[in-house]
């Protein structure tokens, strides 16, 4: 009986099938799974890192590439390729990788860029809001700014806290707006207090104090001279000046008294009226004033007239040289206040008719005016 054998060649083609067949799974490219990881992880690092914010250019175009890459892995997952045939995917996935670098790179550069600037914006801002709470701390003028010294504190503590937590541009706007809250402080002393640097002011209370020493080297007798300024009173004795002491003012002495309640200390030509002992005054001793006199009152007048005081408010009185026995109630009054040993010393020194000259300053380099000049030093250009 006759078999029919099958030719060499149809075996070789069907094997060759078979084979394929066996290997058509093999045949689905795939992404290789360690340069996928390292892609997502790079995904991940840029999110972490702000690209979008540090680097949006190389960061947008990482994404576009990314995304591509992800819709042709998606569309061509079952798609046929022979097993001699490159794989796109894997170059392409190369190039996302690379362009991840790139974009990494950049944030990584412009974030830390962008943290030393703010540290050293913010640093600098510490350093001048050092110098200004110490100025007008020296000038005994934080009253005069309110709640603004404050405010600008807590400012500085925030660009910090921000600049802790990794939000640099955060930071350093808020550095920005207590910078230029410092800025409408020192406006304000200058206005408030700009007459301590003014030569003519100066020179007439420099005047008035002259005036005071003749009148007690004239009369032989005793003189009093307060400088607001350098928070100083001096006792002069036959126009010879005898001893100085410290002392504090009212909560808002160093300005020129307006009217009651402001604060403030008068200045002016004065004259111990009466002369209060224990138990005759809220304090341990003290020395009664002729506030308000006839000028006071005409400045009183002149500036409710123009509107730049209360219209209920009153001229007031009271103003005392003190000891302190009650220090709450001399910040309230514009009162100048001594040590107990002190006043006793004064009280024993001076009579009911003393002369009493209180002036902003006496020379034109008093602690008020250099400190609006270290402050104008500060402020930003």
């Amino acid at each position: 009986m006759f078999v029919h054998q099958p030719s060499q060649g149809f075996l070789r083609v069907g094997v060759i099938f078979c084979i394929l067949l066996m290997g058509l799974s093999a045949c689905v490219q795939k992404a290789p799974p360690e340069l996928l990881q390292a892609v997502e992880v790079l995904d991940h690092q840029l999110v972490e890192a702000q690209g979008v914010e540090f680097a949006p250019e190389e960061y947008a175009r990482f994404v576009e590439q990314w995304v591509a890459v992800k819709g042709r892995m998606l569309a061509e997952e079952d798609v046929i390729h022979w097993p001699w045939e490159a794989n796109p995917l894997a170059a392409d996935l190369r190039k996302v990788q690379e362009q991840g670098e790139r974009a990494a790179s950049a944030a990584a550069q412009r974030k830390e860029a962008e943290r030393r600037a703010a540290e050293a914006r913010l640093a600098a801002l510490e350093e001048r809001l050092r110098l200004f709470t110490s100025s007008v701390d020296d000038m005994g003028s934080r009253v005069v700014l309110g709640q603004r010294p404050i405010e600008t504190e807590l400012l500085v503590k925030q660009a910090r806290s921000h600049l802790e937590q990794g939000r640099y541009s955060r930071s350093t706007q808020t550095s920005q707006q207590a910078s230029h809250l410092m800025d409408d402080q020192i406006e304000l002393l200058s206005a408030q207090l700009g007459h301590y640097a003014d030569e003519r002011r100066v020179r007439a209370w420099r005047q008035m104090v002259r005036r005071t020493v003749n009148w007690s080297r004239t009369h032989r007798t005793a003189a009093i001279v307060v400088s607001k300024a350098d928070r100083l009173l001096t006792l002069y004795r036959n126009g010879r000046a005898v001893v100085s002491y410290p002392v504090e003012l009212g909560y808002n002495g160093i300005l020129e008294k307006r009217y009651q309640g402001d604060g403030a200390t008068p200045e002016g030509y004065y004259r111990v009226i009466r002369k209060r002992d224990r138990g005759q005054t809220k304090f341990y001793r003290a020395l009664l004033l002729d506030y308000p006199n006839s000028e006071d009152r005409r400045r009183f007048r002149k500036a409710r007239v123009a509107g730049v005081i209360p219209v209920s408010a009153l001229v007031g009185g009271e103003i005392e040289i003190h000891g302190g026995d009650d220090r709450a109630v001399s910040q309230t009054l514009g009162c100048i206040m001594l040590e107990n040993r002190q006043i006793d010393a004064l009280f024993e020194a001076t009579d009911e008719g003393t002369p009493v000259t209180i002036v902003g300053a006496v020379n034109a380099t008093n602690s008020v005016a250099m400190a609006l000049a270290e402050l104008a030093r500060t402020e930003e250009g």
